[in-house]
C-alpha cells in the first residue's frame, strides 16, 4: 500500500515538474508548510498542556505537592527513555544549533523523525515541570517538515533552505501566535543574508501557522494591555538594558559550562538522576521554575508582584518588599540552572523559554527594586517585557526577533522604543563579549557555521574532504621496479604515483618526471624497487581533517597536491588544488543562490 502511494506521488511529482517551474512550486509548498507547521504547533501545546493540567489538577493526593518534585525527573526519564527504545539507531538533538548545522553542513537534510519526535519528547518533558521552553522543538518540528517536503519534491538546495526556514517560521509563528516574529526570527537566525524575494514564502508559512495554531489552540501566551512609556524614565530603561547585556553575557558562559561538565557524564542514566533530582531541590525552593515560567510572568504583568513568593517555603513574607526582590533575584539565577540541567540532563526543550522567564524576571525585580528606592515610580510591567525582548536579543544575538516577539504577544507595541533601546544595547553588549550567539558558538569554533562575514572561509567550512578526494592513481609496491610498471606507468594520466605496501600503508610518493627519467636512461633507478626510489611527500593530509587545514598546508609548501590517508597511515587517494578549486566554485555558486 505504501509502495503504491509513493509511486503515485512520484507520477504526480513528474508531472509536476514539467507543467509547474520550481520557483512557482515553491510558494504552494509554503502553504503547505505554513499549515502542517500551525498543526504540529498547536499538538505541542495542546500534548503539553494537557500533561500539565493533568498532573497539577487531577490529582487529589494529599502528599501531590510533594510529588511535584519528582515530577521533572519522571519526564527527563521517560524522555530518554523514548529516545533510546523508539529511534534507535538515530540521533536526536535539540535546541537551534543542528538546524543551523544543517543548512552549513548538511544540504539542509533533517531526519524526518524529528517532525514527531521533537513534539513527543519535549511535551514530555516540559508537561511533566521540566525547566525548559517549547519554542526550539517546534522550530526543530517545523524545520524538519520543510527539509523533508522540499526533499521528497527533489528541491534544490536553496529551495530546500528556504523551505526549511518556512517551517521553523511557522513552529515560531504557531507556538507564540506571532507571525511577524516568526519570519523574523528565520530570516535572522536561519537566514543572514536574505534578499526582498524571500519574504514570501516565510510570510505565507508564518500566517498560515498563526491562523490554524489560532483556530486549534487559541490561549494566548501573555494577558496584558500596555501602556504608554514615559520620557522621565528612559535613563532607566538604558540602564536596564546595560543589566540584562551583562546577564545574557554571564548565561552564555555557564551554558557553555554546564555542556560540557554533563558531557563528561557518559551514562545518559546517570545523567537524569543527576539532573533531576537537582531539579527537583531547585523547585522545592523555588516553585516558579516548575514548568516553562510564563504563569509567573503573567502574574506579574497582572500587579501580582507577591506571586513569585506567595507558593514558595517563605509564602509567610511575601508582604516585605526586600524579601520579594531577593527571592527574584534568586529565581533568575536558579531558572538559568533550571534550564540548563533539564536541556543537559536529558530533556529536551530549548533555551528560548528561559530566555524570555529570566528577562522578564530581571526586568521586573529592576523595576520593583528602582520603586522601592522612592526616587521614581516605574511601570513595572513595561519594564518586565522589555526585559523579556533585552534577554532573546542577547542570548540569541537575535534583536529584531526580540522586540516584534514581545510587542506581538504582548500587544505591547507602544513600547517599541523601550523595547528596541534595550533589546539593541543587551545585544550589542552580548555581541562585544561573545562574538557567537549560544547557538552559533559551537558550531564556529569547530569550523562548521555558514558564514557571510568571511565567505571564503565559510565555503571551504561546508567542503568535505571525501568529496573532492581523488583515488583514480596508479599504485606501486615497494617491492617492484620502474621496469616491471612500465607500461603502467606510460599510460597514466596522472604525473605522480603512491607507493603502497601489501596493508594499504603509503611509504613515499614518486613523480613521473623522475620515473621517465630512469626509464629513458637519463637516470639511474630502473632496476631498483619502489621502496628504494621512494619519495617523502611535502605533507601528508588526513580524512578527518578541515579543508582550512588541508588549504593551509598546501600553501605553506607551494605544493598541488597532496596525498590522504586514515589514522593508520594507509593510503586513501590524493587531494589536488584543481579538484579543490572545482568544489569551491560549485559551493560559491550554490551559496550565492542561498536566497536569491
Amino acid at each position: 500500500m505504501r509502495e503504491k502511494l509513493l509511486k503515485k506521488l512520484g507520477y504526480i511529482n513528474q508531472w509536476r515538474m514539467q507543467k509547474i517551474s520550481n520557483r512557482n512550486f515553491l510558494i504552494v509548498l509554503a502553504f503547505l508548510v505554513g499549515i502542517v507547521g500551525g498543526l504540529a504547533a498547536a499538538l505541542l501545546k495542546g500534548l503539553t498542556h494537557f500533561l500539565a493540567s493533568t498532573l497539577q489538577d487531577d490529582i487529589e493526593w494529599h502528599y501531590k505537592y510533594g510529588l511535584y518534585l519528582v515530577f521533572p525527573l519522571i519526564g527527563i526519564l521517560l524522555t530518554v527513555i523514548y529516545i533510546r527504545k523508539f529511534i534507535k539507531g538515530k540521533k536526536l538533538e535539540h535546541g537551534i544549533t543542528p538546524i543551523i548545522y544543517s543548512i552549513s553542513r548538511k544540504s539542509s537534510r533533517i531526519e524526518i523523525h524529528n517532525i514527531y519526535s521533537q513534539i513527543v519528547t519535549s511535551a514530555i518533558t516540559v508537561g511533566f515541570g521540566g525547566s525548559s521552553g517549547l519554542e526550539a522543538p517546534i522550530a526543530y518540528s517545523g524545520s524538519a517538515i520543510g527539509s523533508n517536503i522540499g526533499r521528497f519534491f527533489g528541491l534544490s538546495y536553496k529551495e530546500v533552505t528556504m523551505l526549511l526556514a518556512c517551517g521553523a517560521a511557522a513552529g515560531i509563528s504557531g507556538a507564540f501566535n506571532s507571525p511577524v516574529a516568526g519570519m523574523i526570527f528565520a530570516i535572522e537566525i536561519l537566514l543572514p543574508e536574505f534578499s526582498i524575494p524571500a519574504f514570501i514564502p516565510l510570510l505565507i508559512s508564518s500566517a498560515l501557522a498563526a491562523v490554524v495554531s489560532r483556530i486549534l489552540y487559541a490561549e494566548p501566551l501573555f494577558h496584558t494591555a500596555a501602556t504608554e512609556w514615559e520620557v522621565g524614565s528612559i535613563l532607566f530603561y538604558l540602564l536596564l538594558g546595560l543589566l540584562i547585556g551583562l546577564y545574557t553575557v554571564y548565561f552564555s558562559k555557564i551554558s557553555q559550562s554546564v555542556k560540557t561538565w554533563f558531557s563528561k557524564i557518559k551514562n545518559p542514566y546517570n545523567k537524569v538522576w543527576i539532573s533531576g533530582i537537582s531539579l527537583g531541590v531547585m523547585i522545592f525552593i523555588f516553585p516558579a521554575l516548575y514548568g516553562e515560567g510564563y504563569l509567573s510572568i503573567q502574574q506579574i504583568l497582572d500587579g501580582r508582584f507577591d506571586s513569585i513568593v506567595k507558593n514558595s517555603l517563605f509564602s509567610e513574607y511575601k508582604d516585605i518588599a526586600w524579601v520579594v526582590l531577593c527571592y527574584t533575584v534568586l529565581t533568575l539565577f536558579a531558572k538559568s540552572f533550571a534550564a540548563l540541567f533539564t536541556i543537559n540532563g536529558g530533556g529536551n526543550g530549548g533555551v528560548f523559554g528561559p530566555s524570555l522567564i529570566m528577562g522578564g524576571l530581571l526586568g521586573f525585580a529592576f523595576a520593583f527594586g528602582v520603586n522601592q528606592t522612592g526616587l521614581i515610580q516605574l511601570n513595572v510591567p513595561n519594564f518586565v517585557m522589555a526585559g523579556m525582548a533585552g534577554a532573546l536579543a542577547g542570548i540569541m544575538h537575535a534583536p529584531l526577533t526580540g522586540i516584534f516577539l514581545i510587542a506581538e504577544v504582548t500587544g505591547g507595541y507602544t513600547l517599541m522604543v523601550p523595547l528596541m533601546l534595550v533589546a539593541s544595547i543587551s545585544y550589542l553588549i552580548n555581541r562585544a563579549v561573545m562574538k557567537h550567539s549560544i547557538y552559533t558558538k559551537v558550531l564556529a569554533e569547530s569550523g562548521d557555521l555558514l558564514s557571510y562575514e568571511d565567505k571564503d572561509r565559510s565555503v571551504l567550512s561546508m567542503m568535505k574532504l571525501r568529496y573532492v578526494l581523488e583515488t583514480n592513481f596508479v599504485v606501486l609496491r615497494p617491492d617492484e621496479t620502474p621496469v616491471e610498471r612500465k607500461s603502467d606507468i606510460i599510460h597514466s594520466k596522472r604525473n605522480i604515483f603512491p607507493i603502497v605496501d601489501e596493508k594499504g600503508k603509503l611509504l613515499g610518493i614518486i613523480y613521473s618526471e623522475r620515473l621517465f627519467s630512469i626509464l629513458l636512461d637519463e637516470a639511474e633507478g630502473k632496476d631498483k624497487s619502489f621502496a628504494v626510489l621512494a619519495q617523502k611527500p611535502a605533507d601528508i593530509i588526513l580524512e578527518d581533517e578541515k579543508m582550512e587545514i588541508v588549504m593551509t598546508k598546501m600553501n605553506k609548501d607551494d605544493v598541488w597536491i597532496l596525498p590522504v590517508v586514515n589514522s593508520e597511515n594507509q593510503y586513501l587517494g590524493f587531494i589536488s588544488k584543481s579538484s579543490v578549486f572545482n568544489k569551491y566554485r560549485s559551493l560559491l555558486i550554490r551559496q550565492g543562490q542561498y536566497l536569491e
